[in-house]
């Protein structure tokens, strides 16, 4: 049978980030112009009647979108080559003309807050001043007008309400402990109002003031283990909503009172609990309407239109604008027709129990169901690592399941969602029960007859990358292969070249990974790096790296590979020098599937698909080690 093309897996979505103007006439979105992902506008009641506002041709636009409460301006962010300088810029939908809210030269901005309170303004952080700490500024959308509203000399963040008004300031303690503090009577941030232990700091934090100022919204851990929705209100907690099985992961507030209406958890898949009984019908509405999982991506500012985004595991995100006053949800198109008729796995939600008893909930994807007894599998290991693998349509579970492959996602000790105790499990486990989360997940599959023994690969990014590198030198055998993509090698150099805006909370480094701060500390650290036991790695490894990473450095990836040229390891090294820490453009991503498409069929056995021209246009640059994938040798020679 015909393989599925990679470009449609990999090359950009054709509709992303949908938002919905306050006034709800408009939608902005991204979108590609000529295969780079642009801003883009279109009545909400004509969506297929869009036009292009911006027109970059070398780098997505991205992370993220937001409308001023004007209803004239969008704001997006603009990095070079991947370096996480994110400048913003104010889009005119009437002029298309843009300028710039934040400064560049290597600074580094997002948005504070917006309000509709103030329409043509918006409150900015950025760096430009001091490197370590995010200022805040008033600045106009339509003039870039600017005036500090606060400067920062020494705090992780900065908390406003709806009426630009600093509540209060943030700050990390040398033993990962937050406190949240006001002003006192000096002027001086010293008044305590507000402690988060170590135990409580990765699964609670602050979501929002009312409008009125009077209440504050939480995700709170505190005195229990799985994360509840609470607001603060003169000084007393209440539970809103809480979940057994996980933790209240976002909470959906009303865009004029900031008051909640809905609250998410997620453990294998995402529930709504409604808060407001005012939206209860709605809910009901939704429920009956779509059968994957739901987000909302955008409400008007009169409450009367809601954007959604409707999500599978085989059926690519359709994006819907649900009308509160017929009930009805009109589809406005989805994130990826091309892959509307191409047939995919799903994705499976199963629990595996660790060693220690811990619940390992992990996602499979398995190749069509006509295979005839184990196959080979890659283990693809998330990133984070206090992030979390979702039920999702996932390109690359996808694309692996279409090669043959067994493809298998888990959610080890450390990953988000499941409580503090899980979360806090991960510390100082780095390499250690982490990885034997990954093995035991592993063992599962290969006892119940999914995976081949002798043929399983290991893969991912950042920390799944780091994880890929642990599995070649910790547990030797274990692997038939490991691919690293932007991945540490080696935890006291990661540590010591972190932005320096991470510095502000670097201390959760210090309780989670190991004390870098201490000799005994140190040894411990490089003890549980890979690069350290190099000389163990018996199986084949490919690295890619992006040259300008900010959070895991070029050299995490050069320092091993120079290593293992020393002693003679073999080892494939590709280096993209328009990247950071990961792979954005279409060019790049296209070439590192063709070369991990060659990689694992040569390793694992899996169907592969010709380079073809899916390394025109790559800064793909093989530093070392082209010469050891025979099978893409044998298309490119």
């Amino acid at each position: 049978m015909k393989l599925i093309p990679r470009r449609l897996f990999f090359d950009p979505p054709e509709n992303q980030l949908v938002r919905i103007s306050p006034n709800g006439e408009w939608i902005a979105f991204h979108a590609p112009v000529g295969g780079v992902l642009n801003l883009w506008v279109a009545p909400i009641d004509k969506p297929d009647s869009p036009h292009a506002l911006t027109c970059f041709t070398d780098r997505r636009i991205g992370p993220a979108l937001v409308w001023a409460h004007d209803n004239r301006h969008v704001l997006i962010f603009r990095d070079k080559s991947g370096n996480e300088n994110w400048r913003i810029w104010s889009v005119d939908v009437e002029t298309g003309k843009s300028i710039p809210l934040s400064p560049g030269d290597g600074a580094k901005a997002y948005v504070q807050q917006t309000s509709r309170h103030y329409p043509n303004e918006v409150l900015v952080a950025h760096n430009a001043r001091d490197k370590r700490y995010f200022d805040i500024f008033r600045v106009n959308v339509e003039t870039g007008a600017n005036s500090l509203l606060m400067e920062n000399n020494g705090f992780f963040g900065v908390f406003t309400d709806q009426h630009f008004k600093v509540r209060f300031v943030k700050k990390y303690d040398d033993d990962g402990e937050m406190d949240y503090l006001d002003r006192d009577e000096t002027g001086e941030w010293s008044k305590v109002v507000g402690h988060i232990p170590v135990e409580d700091s990765l699964t609670t934090w602050p979501v929002e003031y009312s409008d009125d100022g009077n209440e504050l919204w939480w995700i709170d851990s505190r005195g229990r283990d799985k994360a509840a929705a609470e607001n603060t209100k003169t000084g007393s907690l209440r539970v809103l909503a809480e979940d057994k099985r996980a933790d209240i992961h976002s909470i959906l507030l009303d865009p004029v009172t900031r008051r909640p209406i809905a609250a998410a958890s997620k453990f294998d898949r995402v529930r709504w609990t409604v808060l407001d009984p005012e939206f209860q019908s709605d809910f009901n509405a939704f429920a009956e309407r779509f059968h994957g999982e739901i987000g909302f991506t955008s409400i008007s500012t009169d409450g009367s239109k809601i954007i959604i985004a409707h999500a599978q595991d085989t059926h690519p995100v359709e994006y819907f604008c649900y009308d509160r006053k017929t009930r009805e949800s009109r589809r406005l198109f989805s994130a990826h027709t091309r892959l509307e008729n191409v047939p995919l796995v799903p994705m499976e939600p199963i629990v595996v129990k660790a060693r220690d008893g811990l619940d390992l909930l992990c996602y499979l994807s398995q190749p069509t169901s006509d295979r005839n007894g184990p196959v080979p599998m890659v283990l693809l290991v998330h990133g984070g690592p206090w992030s979390r693998d979702v039920w999702c349509l996932s390109p690359m579970h996808q694309w692996l399941a279409s090669r043959g492959y067994a493809v298998l996602s888990v959610n080890y000790r450390g990953s988000r969602g499941f409580g503090k105790s899980f979360i806090n499990a991960a510390d100082r486990e780095w390499g250690g029960k982490m990885h034997d989360d990954l093995i035991d997940a592993v063992d599962w599959a290969i006892a119940a007859g999914i995976a081949v023994r002798d043929r399983v690969a290991i893969m991912g990014g950042s920390y799944g990358g780091y994880a890929a590198l642990v599995g070649l030198t910790f547990t030797p055998a274990r692997f038939a292969c490991a691919i690293d993509l932007v991945g540490i090698s080696n935890l006291v150099t990661f540590v010591n070249s972190i932005p320096e805006y991470w510095r502000t909370w670097q201390s959760q480094y210090k309780v989670r990974m190991g004390d870098f701060t201490t000799e005994e500390g140190r040894r411990f650290l490089e003890q549980r790096s890979p690069l350290n036991h190099i000389d163990r790695i018996k199986r084949p490894l490919l690295i890619a790296q992006g040259a300008n990473d900010v959070r895991v450095k070029v050299a995490e990836s050069d320092q091993i590979v120079a290593a293992m040229q020393e002693r003679g390891i073999p080892v494939t090294y590709l280096l993209y020098s328009d990247e950071g820490h990961g792979l954005e453009r279409a060019e790049n991503k296209r070439s590192y599937a063709a070369v991990v498409g060659a990689f694992l069929a040569e390793h694992l056995g899996g169907k592969c698909e010709p380079v073809g021209e899916d390394f025109e246009g790559s800064s793909i640059r093989f530093v070392a080690g082209r010469d050891l994938i025979a099978v893409l040798q044998s298309q490119i020679s």
